[in-house]
């Protein structure tokens, strides 16, 4: 039975997909890495008000929407950098060029004196995440098989999902100065293992003229022997393809981003982006001890905390599991509804626990807080790159891509910072019901819009 299960095509450990799905774990270290930063955040940020500061100075709600909004406008530059980078240099280069922002960023976060040091290091880390985001999703969708593209790219988030649990242990029970000198270890490990394990993609190499490196890349991530010519044709095809597909690059003009077929993924692009980022999943996951401590609940935030990043870990690794099953719509389409109802009824509790005493219903923010976190990372969070660059026409695919992950960045930066001032300003339930409408909007547009992408080759339109 076992072996049955393993010669299946969309298995990861059958023999044509073993390198694809070995490759995808060695590159995916930056996102644990990523990960830890952005969990440590949620509960180091109460530390950093309190008078115990660790760095010796304290953060007012101001520097904190700061601090939070610098990861958004660091990931803007690293989306324009890497998105002008991989079509010159390559995803291996670029791999590696990410390794070195997030060293710098916990470097700092080690050395701070000031609040410009980690405006600084939120700053470098939004880099290494813009570039990874831009990089990570183009690079396995050119070395994954089509059966197991899906699983393969969204294992992005779940190893940042992993990551985020860890920064909320680190930064609940560790020293503030202990966990830079563990964490930045996995860059490092990252970087050793793309650099030594890491071939570059045969689409690129094919694309620069690098037939012969091209076909060893191809027959190294399909793991094929060298007297195995079972799959020449399918290499032929793509080099025809992709051969075409650069005369076609070169002749680029403004027609090609107006046609009927683009036009319709823009839409469909615009809204999966505002849907994903105004659900406040992300802003949720960096305050994530703030929004327990002002949730009328009496239990620990940090516990909370930790418990909400085991559940994403769940949530994502359900998406590994059924997106190339399910398809990426049917995910979509039960997260978007999921968080919606999750959302309306934390800010129903929320509400009423400042008028009555609930104190004996502390446990309920936590459940729909879990609810929230693992519909949302089901199908929102995990299915968004992977839907991001399936849905735009081939000739367009990269360039409408990496404009649609800048757009992603900016709304990033703006929610990160405006988030902390809608919880000052409005409260908690009038900020959870106004994030539930827009994605109850969303949800209503993906009904009708968005076509199923399961299983579509990269080379179709």
């Amino acid at each position: 039975m076992l072996q049955r299960l393993i010669q299946r095509p969309n298995c990861l450990l059958n023999v044509r997909n073993r390198h694809q799905f070995l490759t995808a774990l060695l590159v995916n270290l930056m996102a644990i890495s990523h990960g830890i930063g952005v969990g440590w955040l949620s509960p180091t940020l109460r530390k950093l008000q309190s008078q115990d500061s660790p760095v010796g100075f304290t953060l007012n709600v101001n520097e904190i929407s700061w601090v939070g909004a610098m990861l958004g406008l660091g990931a803007v530059t690293g989306n324009v950098l890497l998105g002008c980078l991989i079509g010159r240099l390559g995803s291996k280069l670029c791999l590696l060029f990410l390794a070195f922002p997030n060293t710098c960023f916990w470097l700092l976060v080690y050395f701070a004196e000031s609040v410009e040091y980690l405006y600084v290091a939120r700053l470098l880390a939004g880099i290494s995440s813009g570039g990874m985001y831009i990089v990570h999703p183009i690079f396995l969708s050119e070395i994954s098989s089509a059966n197991i593209r899906g699983t393969l790219s969204s294992m992005l988030m779940l190893y940042m999902n992993m990551g985020v649990l860890l920064g909320y242990i680190f930064s609940t029970h560790l020293p503030y100065f202990l966990i830079t000198w563990l964490v930045i270890c996995c860059p490092i490990a990252y970087f050793l293992s793309v650099l030594f394990f890491v071939k570059e993609s045969p689409m690129h190499l094919i694309r620069k003229g690098r037939v012969t490196e091209a076909h060893k890349s191809f027959r190294y991530y399909k793991n094929i022997k060298d007297d195995d010519h079972e799959m020449d044709n399918e290499f032929e095809a793509m080099r025809i393809a992709l051969t075409k597909g650069n005369q076609l690059e070169d002749a680029l003009t403004l027609k090609d981003f107006c046609t009927p077929a683009a036009v319709k993924a823009y839409g469909i692009g615009l809204v999966l982006i505002m849907t994903n980022q105004f659900s406040c999943l992300f802003p949720m996951i960096n305050y994530m001890s703030d929004i327990f401590a002002q949730s009328g609940s009496t239990m620990d935030p940090n516990f909370c905390s930790i418990i909400i990043g085991a559940v994403q870990i769940l949530g994502t690794y359900g998406t590994t599991l059924l997106c190339d099953i399910c398809g990426r719509k049917l995910l979509l389409l039960v997260s978007t509804a999921g968080v919606t109802v999750s959302l309306i009824a934390f800010g129903f509790f929320t509400h009423y626990a400042g008028i009555y005493d609930l104190r004996e219903l502390s446990w309920v923010p936590l459940v729909l807080m879990s609810l929230y976190i693992f519909l949302g990372n089901i199908g929102l969070i995990g299915c968004f790159f992977v839907c991001l660059v399936e849905i735009f026409p081939l000739k367009i695919r990269a360039k409408a891509a990496s404009i649609a992950i800048v757009l992603t960045s900016c709304v990033v930066s703006l929610l990160l910072l405006i988030f902390p001032l809608c919880l000052a300003h409005w409260g908690i339930s009038a900020t959870m019901w106004s994030c539930a409408g827009i994605t109850g909007g969303g949800f209503c547009f993906l009904l009708p819009f968005l076509k199923e992408t399961k299983g579509k080759s990269m080379l179709d339109d």
